[in-house]
């Protein structure tokens, strides 16, 4: 997960200064029958002059609830973009500004909100991702040098296998070809040499109007938009081929379901049309490593922020219903995800942010705390919780390399940079550090886990993932930068705590 000044840091990995500011990225509801159900209540007029705006709506019941309630969207001066009838959720598009209390009232209707607060048409005009420090020719050099006769040629510099030992995993098998994991992130450059022998093109869609688009090369990042899912994917599943780096899952495929607009925001209803397009197009594992966008915090007090959490839980658990692993990045902006009250300062993201505290057992970075989705916080080279990422005991998962800065974590050579090298655009290489970089290695461990153990259920394969995790003990006191102030507390004891969860997620186990 990256949290940057930026507007790209809805998506989670850190610049290459690790400036560490503002991140990011369950209300089951009760059947009605058809016969129960009423349009909303008539009104005299409908307004039309406000901005246009995106919502998701929630209802209960079946098909027959839905198509009621579409005709109340439509009296209410809503225009239905789709309807996913599966998990009772629908997206929406209108300019009546009061539009979701209206359609509140509609018979069937759970819950309803604005996914955003920036009209449809708004963009920003920061459309270049901050982040990566480039791979240079001189380490590119050394690397491939220093490249045994089984290794990429920048294998070297890549410490983070080892770290999960996936470098000893990779001599027993590379990974089923059977097995496929979705990249919801910012696109995926399948043109990318690493990439194009693993690439899952009919798992691929985009996704960023709410609306899958299956079009040739809808999933890639345009000129000039972030390269983030692309590092996440070369991560998992970069083909050991002879070129650049290997991923922790080099003989899987990956697909990449984009959900971010063009100025970097990850919005409900493209992250609900990524879950179901994932569960319905044999996607086994997704990588998560965003915030749902324009709340690093939703919470389920407020009548909009609860329809948001709603869409997307409902979503995330048809995906696991269907057979899906969900994986995501807890976040960096070094908060204690298990503490009485955080601070958030930094939402609505999309428009003017304020300052609130939040309580987060009742308001959700989603999707990482959402239940059944594996929550992933980041280590360093040196095995220590990185500088940035969230933690929280009962909350974080399990752990998994994310980089840091290199002065705080300095890796063993030949690697040389603190940061994690994948795939960027273009077909290049570049280092980039983050939450975001650690919930891909979760991802690949679990694509081996998935290769070794082909029928089992989501269930079980979270926990071998956490059963087969070698156990890290606290780390206290943790004064990462040597300053002489605590910079966390970890709680919890050696087989689960709120810095490393279950414990470094292990890919040697996973193909025994």
């Amino acid at each position: 997960m990256a949290h940057l000044g930026s507007r790209r840091g809805r998506a989670l990995a850190l610049p290459a200064g690790l400036v560490l500011t503002a991140s990011l990225g369950f209300l089951p509801s009760g059947a009605a029958s058809a016969a129960e159900l009423s349009d909303a209540p008539a009104v005299a007029t409908t307004a039309t002059n406000g901005p246009k705006l995106s919502y998701v709506v929630n209802v209960a019941g079946g098909r027959w609830t839905a198509a009621s309630v579409k005709k109340a969207i439509a009296a209410a001066g809503g225009e239905v973009v789709i309807s996913y009838d599966q998990i009772g959720v629908i997206v929406v598009h209108s300019q009546n500004p009061e539009f979701a209390k209206t359609i509140r009232q509609a018979r069937g209707v759970v819950s309803a909100g604005a996914t955003r607060h920036a009209p449809l048409s708004v963009q920003s005009d920061d459309s270049v991702d901050e982040g990566a420090q480039t791979l240079s020719a001189a380490e590119a050099k050394a690397a491939a040098e220093a490249a045994s006769d089984d290794q990429d040629p920048f294998e070297p510099l890549q410490w983070d296998l080892p770290a999960i030992k996936a470098d000893k995993a990779h001599q027993k098998t590379l990974g089923s070809a059977r097995v496929t994991v979705g990249v919801i992130d910012t696109g995926v450059d399948d043109t990318h040499p690493d990439l194009a022998p693993n690439f899952n093109a009919a798992a691929s869609a985009n996704c960023v109007s709410g609306k899958p688009d299956t079009t040739a090369g809808s999933w890639r990042p345009m000129e000039g938009e972030s390269d983030h899912g692309t590092h996440v994917a070369g991560t998992i599943a970069a083909a050991k081929n002879g070129i650049g780096i290997t991923g922790v899952a080099p003989g899987v495929k990956v697909a990449g379901i984009k959900v971010s607009t063009p100025d970097g925001y990850f919005y409900t209803e493209a992250v609900v049309c990524g879950f179901v397009w994932a569960a319905e197009h044999g996607v086994d594992i997704t990588n998560n490593s965003y915030y749902t966008d324009p709340w690093m915090f939703a919470c389920k007090t407020d009548e909009d922020q609860k329809a948001l959490i709603e869409a997307v839980t409902r979503a995330t658990r048809y995906a696991e219903k269907k057979g899906t692993v969900n994986v995501a990045a807890a976040g960096n902006s070094r908060f204690d995800l298990a503490a009485d009250t955080i601070t958030d300062t930094s939402s609505p993201n999309d428009s003017t942010p304020g300052s609130r505290d939040i309580n987060p057992r009742e308001c959700f970075d989603y999707p990482a705390m959402l239940p059944g989705v594996v929550t992933v916080s980041a280590t360093g080279a040196k095995d220590l919780k990185a500088s940035y990422s969230n933690y929280g005991l009962g909350v974080i998962d399990i752990a998994a390399p994310g980089g840091d800065r290199t002065e705080y974590q300095t890796p063993d050579a030949p690697a040389v940079n603190g940061r994690i090298l994948s795939t960027t655009v273009n077909g290049g290489y570049n280092y980039k550090a983050g939450t975001s970089m650690a919930s891909p290695h979760a991802a690949g461990v679990l694509a081996l886990l998935k290769s070794t153990h082909p029928h089992a259920s989501p269930a079980a394969l979270k926990a071998l993932l956490y059963a087969q995790a070698d156990d890290r003990a606290c780390t206290n006191p943790y004064d990462i930068n040597g300053d002489g102030t605590v910079d966390a507390v970890c709680e919890g004891g050696k087989h689960k705590n709120g810095f490393y969860g279950a414990g470094m997620v292990d890919a040697l186990d996973a193909v025994k």
